[in-house]
């Protein structure tokens, strides 16, 4: 595929991809970027904590990983009497198991001796000799009296799975400081203007044409007080955010050196949190979440997944749907999920997310904090959603379906009908459609 079927990228500060204020400004709700209406399912799998972010232990080729049958991952979390929106200052990782990708067992915490105040999103490799990697984020100093915000990329090895009795992660882990923001090309805490600085969500990443290791994260471009950047409108720098990556010279897990983002967003958005790419069809599609509150002004965004195409990794990334929008969610639910994640199932591609507010339409997610401690905790969902269905075609994506919550198939296991195709079939079922806790296609119109 070329770049005139792609269509032709915009050069970002320093020469380097950008998402342009022009692009941004197309972003509108469709029937292909609109997810299907969340209902809480009927059984909560995992009662006793909330759920977020959440990434699967993956091989190196960016596949699921398989353990002996049983598939893997790993989210923030929190206990679930805990008023949802403290769960961020003690978010913990725990680990989280299934044979059948429908039902899943909590394996508990993951580490006890982990970096920082609390640890933040990132990514796990299965790696070829059976080793557990994991990377995440070091949100705070350990040791400090009060809540910081300091952000730290580490690594974890050491890590084994055994299944002779049941399953069980275990280590000894060792935790490997591995990036930090450099000023230059990343920006430092005491650099940032405005909000919170981002330097988080390490994502492992092994490009199958070149054989490179790379790990992608979320930061944010320096633009010092005074720069031309945005025709030096000091409001429009402080939406700053950027996606950064280092690159292993030998491909060791622990061993990174820190090069130029891969895409900017000066001027745009502050934050392109948890980028991630799937590798298709020659093309590199890069993700990233991201928050209506994170836009720059007279830009209007949603909490929504977003998404670019290149034809290699460092290239000119040229966002999908022209305007970046890929999946979000509908007008009168607009924070019903967050913190999608996609990955490819045979030929499309799957997103999981997170089961966020729902049952809410305010204009602003900080309108929750107005109601009752009662009714934020009854309007948090805790825990993965259901799993869209994406269908991709060079820069071009739309959503075609749904399964049900926590439900994550692998490569070959056979899918339910569409919607569509059922109507195609001149029959309606709703258990074939996938409709566990959601809205239909049909029922949304």
């Amino acid at each position: 595929m070329t770049n005139e079927t792609l269509g032709v990228g915009r050069p970002g500060t320093r020469g380097r991809a950008g998402w342009t204020r022009e692009q941004a400004s197309r972003i509108e709700r469709t029937d292909d970027t609109v997810a299907p209406i969340v209902y809480p399912p009927e059984t909560d799998q995992i009662p006793d904590v909330h759920i977020w972010d959440t990434w699967f232990l993956r091989n190196r080729d960016g596949t699921l990983a398989t353990v002996d049958g049983y598939r893997v991952c790993f989210s923030l979390t929190a206990p679930s009497d805990l008023l949802p929106g403290k769960r961020h200052d003690v978010a913990t990782i725990r680990c989280f198991y299934s044979d059948d990708g429908r039902n899943w067992h909590n394996a508990g915490p993951v580490f006890e001796d982990a970096l920082g105040q609390r640890q933040w999103a990132g990514s796990a490799l299965y790696d070829d000799d059976g080793s557990v990697y994991l990377f995440y984020t070091a949100a705070g100093e350990e040791g400090a009296e009060d809540l910081t915000y300091t952000q730290r990329i580490v690594g974890a090895g050491g890590g084994s799975i055994n299944t002779a009795d049941g399953f069980e992660l275990s280590g000894p882990w060792t935790h490997h400081e591995l990036l930090q923001p450099d000023g230059d090309r990343y920006e430092r805490e005491d650099q940032s203007r405005g909000m919170i600085y981002t330097f988080r969500d390490p994502w492992f990443f092994e490009d199958p044409e070149t054989g490179e290791t790379w790990l992608l994260f979320e930061a944010n471009t320096p633009v010092p007080e005074g720069s031309d950047a945005c025709g030096g409108d000091a409001t429009l720098q402080e939406f700053n955010g950027s996606v950064g990556i280092a690159r292993s010279p030998t491909g060791d897990p622990l061993a990174w050196e820190i090069e130029d983002p891969l895409l900017d967003a000066v001027g745009v958005n502050q934050e392109l949190e948890r980028p991630h790419i799937v590798y298709r069809d020659g093309l590199y599609y890069l993700f990233i979440s991201s928050h209506l509150h994170t836009f720059a002004p007279d830009l209007d965004g949603f909490d929504a997944l977003y998404g670019f195409v290149a034809e290699d990794l460092r290239g000119d990334y040229v966002p999908l749907n022209e305007s970046g929008l890929v999946a979000t969610n509908p007008e009168n639910a607009p924070f019903q999920s967050y913190s999608w994640m996609a990955f490819p199932h045979d030929g499309e591609m799957l997103v999981q997310s997170f089961f966020n507010y729902y049952d809410f339409d305010g204009e602003t997610l900080d309108e929750i904090a107005h109601l009752s401690e009662s009714e934020q905790m009854r309007r948090f969902g805790g825990s993965l959603g259901p799993t869209l269905r994406l269908e991709v075609d060079g820069s071009r994506t739309r959503i075609i379906g749904a399964l049900g919550h926590w439900h994550i198939p692998l490569d070959g296991e056979t899918l339910p009908l569409t919607d569509r195709e059922l109507i195609q079939r001149g029959k309606r079922d709703e258990t074939d459609a996938g409709g566990y806790g959601i809205r239909t296609e049909t029922e949304r119109k």
